[in-house]
């Protein structure tokens, strides 16, 4: 009896969809760790479960995945540790060069690069995952903690991430991006979004960081562009950490108290957040600050919208040159929106959000003794923006975590 076409490609549907001999692969904590987990992330098939036991994991080098639809679960970020304190190499933790991955649960500690990276990899899911360098705020500590660049589809929801020299959280050349649920602390940047578009960054806890949330786009990468970002519903405080980046990296100019900076993006709306304590701004729209030469970039901001912030303390100890006598002019406290006034002026609804003073710069790249600094009250839209196109990760991926 011959099979009705239909049905056959119902069944090639599903073998593809729902791999038939998908298996957990336990691997637990003690002697030769480095061997048997990387064994396991070789070994694993589409659909698979590397399973992390309880413990501590202590690495010489750093592991990969490169095998499509893969979960790698711990029993608990305090409780499954990769401990990389003895790595012999500068790479990353943990580097991911597929899709479809879902990494859960477990913490990874003192790598001597970058946390978790993942290049390339769309629809990635970092799930209740802490990256942590344990001797605190150092120079010599990796760039960035959770690090997912150029892909399509990503999701970091419950993570927690501390002493990265560059960026806590980083999301960049990607998107369709939700950071969600996260603390940050300690880092140059808590979180970073570049070069990215359709990003929410939503219920987070910055603190302790240089500056909190950056919302960057830069000259002279494969992927421009970034902008449509919506940062809403964050808790954006006590952001005093002295910068410790190396010097020559580009958040080595984020000054000491910094709540928000968008830098050269478009379409950037910062709504309902929570400021107290940002002792330079509370949020910062700036220009790139450097030459260029790339034909393609934009270095100045364009539609940044503010709306139903709180603000509370802020801005009474900035780290800029002169500002003595300019928090004396404004009365012990800078307003909490700074423009540079370049680009398109920034617009607000409601009475704090338009509480701003602007730098008044007439030319991209001068420095702040060209300022000549004035009040500013920042007008509402003329007009409603159209919506916006789908914002945040898909779907599909909320639903892998039962959110």
């Amino acid at each position: 009896m011959r099979m009705p076409i239909a049905l056959i490609a119902a069944a090639s549907a599903f073998a593809l969809a729902a791999p038939a001999f998908a298996k957990t692969i336990p691997v637990p904590a003690g002697e030769d760790g480095q061997r048997r987990l990387q064994e396991a992330l070789i070994l694993a098939e589409p659909g698979d479960v590397v399973e992390l036991g309880a413990g501590r994991f202590l690495l010489s080098d750093g592991l990969s995945l490169d095998v499509n639809g893969v979960t790698v679960r711990g029993s608990g970020m305090e409780t499954t540790v990769l401990d990389f304190t003895g790595q012999q190499g500068a790479g990353e933790g943990l580097l991911v060069t597929s899709d479809q991955v879902t990494l859960r649960d477990f913490a990874v500690e003192n790598p001597k690069g970058d946390g978790i990276k993942s290049k390339g990899a769309d629809n990635i899911v970092y799930y209740r995952v802490r990256v942590t360098w344990t001797g605190g705020a150092l120079t010599t500590n990796g760039a960035y903690g959770i690090y997912p660049v150029e892909s399509k589809g990503v999701l970091i929801d419950g993570c927690k991430v501390s002493g990265a020299s560059d960026a806590g959280i980083y999301v960049g050349q990607s998107e369709a991006i939700t950071v969600r649920n996260s603390y940050a602390e300690l880092n140059v940047a808590g979180i970073e979004i570049e070069n990215s578009r359709y990003a929410e960054v939503t219920g987070n806890m910055v603190s302790r960081n240089t500056g909190g949330i950056l919302v960057f786009d830069l000259p002279n990468l494969p992927k421009m562009g970034g902008g449509y970002v919506i940062v809403s519903g964050n808790l954006i405080v006590n952001n005093d950490t002295a910068n410790f980046a190396p010097k020559g990296n580009i958040v080595a100019g984020v000054p000491r108290g910094t709540g928000v900076m968008v830098m050269a993006n478009e379409r950037v709306a910062v709504l309902r957040n929570h400021f107290d304590n940002n002792p330079t701004a509370q949020v910062m729209i700036v220009s790139y600050p450097n030459k260029f030469e790339d034909p393609r970039y934009n270095p100045t901001p364009r539609g940044v919208y503010l709306a139903d912030n709180r603000y509370e303390r802020g801005g009474d100890d900035p780290q800029l040159p002169g500002a003595a006598p300019l928090v004396a002019a404004f009365g012990g406290a800078l307003p909490p929106v700074l423009w540079d006034g370049l680009g398109a002026a920034p617009e607000a609804s409601g009475a704090d959000d338009s509480r701003a003073w602007s730098l008044n710069l007439t030319v991209q790249g001068s420095g702040f003794e060209a300022a000549k600094p004035s009040p500013l009250t920042l007008k509402a839209p003329a007009a409603p923006s159209p919506p916006p196109p789908p914002m945040g990760a898909p779907a599909a991926l909320k639903a892998r975590i039962g959110a």
